[in-house]
């Protein structure tokens, strides 16, 4: 028998899969099974208590939801406050953010700048390991190739399963350090290995902040502007945590649970962030205002801005999802926090330049979309811009390219998967298992002489 034989097997054994594995929809609400971790009305299921992060997009007045502004509390303090104050004293706040997701507190001055110090440090990869687990496997994909790294460097610690909260502090500030190093050496190794163009790969530098050293990494002539670096730091900041209840974090947080190593539960938050339906939002968004951009000949007409939004609704354009990108969360409700933050810096950078006509494009999509929707789908729901809806834009703004979107995402986020993995190391003795309702029924075993 030839490969070429399962090949054409393969129709037939994929109709099996899907006559055996596709689960009827309405026995969700027969069994009362919150699909998802979804409660009826969208809203998360419970699954633990956390001091980390509150998301708080809503109220439940006498049962019913109750749209509010958006707010994003991280350890207490609103992100508004810090970006604001962070803005005040004209200074970076990524590195701040760190320490006061992890340690639960703002920083003095001296442990702000100790601990900025710690993290330029150990930015350094290991002997050999650019060579061996990056030179030699290139990615077409930077989250793939960023998962398997951190999963690689397991392989380089002699204390890879220590179990202490002082190995973990440790590791976790480590890889905040090391990733945006690794995103660079995989994304340049991808440019030599499969777009035929140049790598340059620049030694680090130490007294660069993470916004700086990811800037100066990637550009061939590791020149960027003040304003361009503070940008990438605010973005930075919006997306270090987003609560114990989103799809990485919460990967983070189960194979915790298990009690493996943390090179092991942080791959797996990169992997779920991966996801389209995740962190590779953003992509979706700049795919989606190219599309406008090739079939609206007027940006700045309202009119032919809505037409197209109608075809887009109706499955006639764009990807044909009927989905408009970076419109609506499953939290927020009037507007996301993030996303209010991030129009107001980036349209600030962009006034007088030529993407500026790209960011008033979106703010119109972002404005149409809920009485678009009302109009041709009838929905009531109130929705708002998340915070993907401008993240893809700044970065284009930036130069960074499209492959490096959702890898940035996880340079941000190891923070909040950092401090979620300690929580739950310090405050849970169980392994997370949530049940699943068997449907199948009983069969009487057919001995395969008589099995047709």
């Amino acid at each position: 028998m030839h490969l070429m034989d399962f090949n054409e097997d393969i129709k037939s054994l994929c109709n099996n899969i899907k006559e055996n594995s596709v689960v009827n929809p309405s026995l969700y609400e027969k069994y009362n099974v919150k699909r998802g971790l979804r409660n009826s009305d969208g809203t998360g299921v419970v699954a633990g208590i956390t001091k980390i992060c509150n998301v708080h997009g809503y109220v439940l007045n006498e049962g019913e939801v109750e749209p509010i502004p958006g707010q994003l509390i991280y350890r207490g303090y609103s992100v508004n406050d810090l970006v604001e104050n962070v803005e005040e004293e004209d200074r970076y706040g990524f590195e701040e953010t760190v320490f006061l997701l992890i340690f639960g507190h703002l920083p003095t001055r001296e442990e702000l700048k100790t601990f900025c110090t710690h993290i330029s440090l150990m930015r350094d990869l290991p002997d050999g390991f650019v060579e061996d687990m990056i030179l030699k496997a290139p990615s077409k994909n930077i989250m793939n190739k960023l998962a398997r790294s951190v999963l690689a460097l397991y392989s380089y610690d002699d204390e890879c399963e220590t179990k202490s909260l002082e190995y973990e502090m440790k590791t976790a500030v480590s890889l905040i350090s090391k990733l945006p190093v690794i995103m660079s050496n995989a994304y340049q190794v991808k440019r030599r290995s499969f777009d035929n163009k140049s790598m340059i790969m620049h030694p680090i530098r130490y007294e660069e902040n993470t916004a700086q050293c990811i800037l100066s990494l990637l550009r061939p002539d590791r020149k960027y502007t003040k304003d361009e670096a503070q940008m990438l730091d605010r973005l930075l900041m919006l997306q270090a945590e987003h609560g114990g209840g989103n799809n990485s974090t919460f990967t983070c947080r189960v194979l915790t649970s298990s009690g493996t190593d943390p090179y092991s539960a942080y791959s797996s938050a990169i992997c779920s962030l991966k996801g389209p339906r995740h962190g590779g939002a953003n992509l979706q968004v700049i795919h989606m205002l190219d599309n406008f951009k090739e079939n609206i000949k007027h940006w700045e007409n309202e009119g032919e801005v809505a037409d197209y939004m109608r075809k887009v609704i109706r499955k006639e354009a764009n990807d044909r999802s009927g989905l408009i990108y970076g419109m609506g969360h499953a939290v927020y409700t009037i507007s996301d926090p993030r996303a209010v933050i991030l129009k107001k810096k980036a349209f600030e950078l962009a006034a007088g330049k030529e993407i500026e006509a790209e960011f008033k494009l979106l703010a119109t999509i972002e404005r149409l979309t809920p009485e678009i929707f009302k109009e041709v789908k009838g929905s009531e729901k109130t929705m708002c811009a998340n915070v993907d809806m401008y993240s893809g834009l700044v970065y284009r703004m930036l130069g960074i390219p499209e492959e490096l979107f959702t890898p940035l995402f996880a340079v941000a986020r190891m923070a909040g998967w950092s401090a979620h993995r300690m929580e739950e190391i310090l405050t849970s003795s169980r392994i997370i298992r949530p049940a699943y309702k068997a449907i199948a029924k009983e069969r009487e075993y057919v001995k395969l002489e008589n099995r047709e």
